[in-house]
């Protein structure tokens, strides 16, 4: 039973990225006898699950049938997490929204109740879809910390670290979660539908409150032995004393984060520094608009804004260059909330990186900006639940030992 429930979420995972295949494709994918796939197919499509979905463009021979998991049969909630700022969207197996993407103010730093209220308003998402909790095939929740995707760990922003966070929330809601570092699944988005598509080895840049890395490594996320690779916002790389939200100083992120880029705008303005999109009284008390107000202006052309950028950029760039020179990378891929203010970011970064790199190494390194932008961690969340099925073992996290 167990064996065929995981050729069951191969094939999911197989349909989930390709969007629909040929019983031939399907076999190759996951490695098992064309006689063997054939008959899943049909027990899937007995099942209203799989559906035959035309045939396959003329090779010059007979047109082999395509199949595609049906886009209601089941579905999938994304949530991205920041350190103040979560989002949640249900999505079919197309990836596509049945409602608006629903977004709360939950501060994680010092808030015992961080877990509880998550549980709430996941739970108040999926209510309001009215889809049965039979067709939800998981919650996949990309979040920031110190993360063990494997036990359901987040070590940084919950009380009572050694206990499953994956665990209390599959047993609370009554569908399987999984969490990951929320730098890991922006760059598992990026490398399976975004700007990194087709590559093998790219380092994606999550710009946003803090500065997140997401290493694909022989195309595959590369996580680290604990879960714990990519603290990219923690490389001490400045000399100006300013203590980091990790507790020691001179952080990268301590220079280029969004809220240092705001804080510093805010500094300017006081300083009479002219700000042609952005009012005096900009800070609003919500980061989450005042960064929009950076976006917009810099969108406009404001230059004391895109002077901003721009420095954060070229540090950014700095720290991009230690990387290329550690894994010589095919691709550097700036994405995340900061990839809204767009190209901005590009220049300044492939200037840091042509002064500070061997060109022998960055000759063969392209750097691109998110085709994805903001919508990353929410399309990365989605995945994490078809990666996590598709496992050779299947985590029963409803069963571990649960916060109480």
């Amino acid at each position: 039973m167990q064996k065929r429930l995981l050729y069951k979420h191969a094939i999911f995972r197989e349909f989930y990225y390709a969007g629909s295949l040929s019983c031939a494709e399907l076999s190759s994918r996951i490695g098992k006898s064309i006689p063997l796939t054939t008959q899943m197919l049909n027990n899937l499509i007995e099942e209203g699950v799989v559906e035959e979905n035309g045939l396959a463009p003329s090779n010059g021979g007979r047109r082999p049938a395509m199949y595609a998991v049906k886009p209601d049969a089941m579905y999938l909630v994304a949530v991205a997490m920041d350190q103040l700022i979560t989002r949640i969207a249900i999505v079919d197996f197309h990836n596509r929204p049945v409602s608006a993407v629903a977004q709360h103010e939950l501060p994680l730093a010092n808030n015992p109740n961080a877990l509880q209220q998550l549980k709430t308003i996941i739970e108040q998402a999926i209510k309001k879809s009215k889809i049965p909790k039979k067709k939800v095939l998981g919650v996949g929740i990309g979040m920031p910390g110190f993360i063990d995707a494997l036990q359901g760990i987040n070590y940084s922003f919950f009380p009572n670290e050694s206990k499953s966070i994956a665990g209390y929330l599959s047993h609370a809601l009554g569908v399987p979660v999984y969490i990951d570092n929320d730098s890991s699944i922006v760059a598992l988005a990026e490398h399976r539908f975004g700007a990194a598509a087709g590559t093998r080895n790219t380092m994606v840049v999550n710009l946003g409150w803090g500065v997140g890395l997401g290493l694909i490594l022989n195309n595959q996320l590369y996580r680290g032995e604990n879960g714990f690779a990519g603290e990219f916002s923690h490389i001490p790389f400045f000399n100006n004393n300013k203590v980091c939200s990790c507790g020691k100083r001179g952080c990268l992120e301590t220079e280029t984060s969004l809220k240092v880029i705001i804080e510093k705008a805010e500094q300017g303005l006081k300083r009479k520094s002219t700000a042609a999109f952005l009012k005096k009284d900009f800070r609003t008390g919500s980061v989450e608009q005042d960064w929009q107000a950076i976006v917009k202006a810099a969108q406009m052309g404001d230059e004391y804004v895109v002077k901003l950028l721009t420095a954060a950029g070229y540090d950014i760039g700095r720290g991009v260059a230690v990387l290329i020179h550690l894994f010589n990378p095919e691709l550097i891929v700036l994405s995340g909330r900061g990839a809204q203010a767009g190209r901005i970011w590009q220049a300044p970064v492939l200037q840091a990186v042509n002064e500070h790199c061997i060109p022998r190494l960055v000759g063969n390194t392209l750097v691109k900006m998110s085709t994805l932008g903001h919508k990353a961690e929410l399309i990365g969340a989605a995945a994490l639940v078809l990666e996590n099925l598709s496992r050779s073992k299947i985590k029963e996290t409803a069963k571990k030992v649960v916060l109480q």
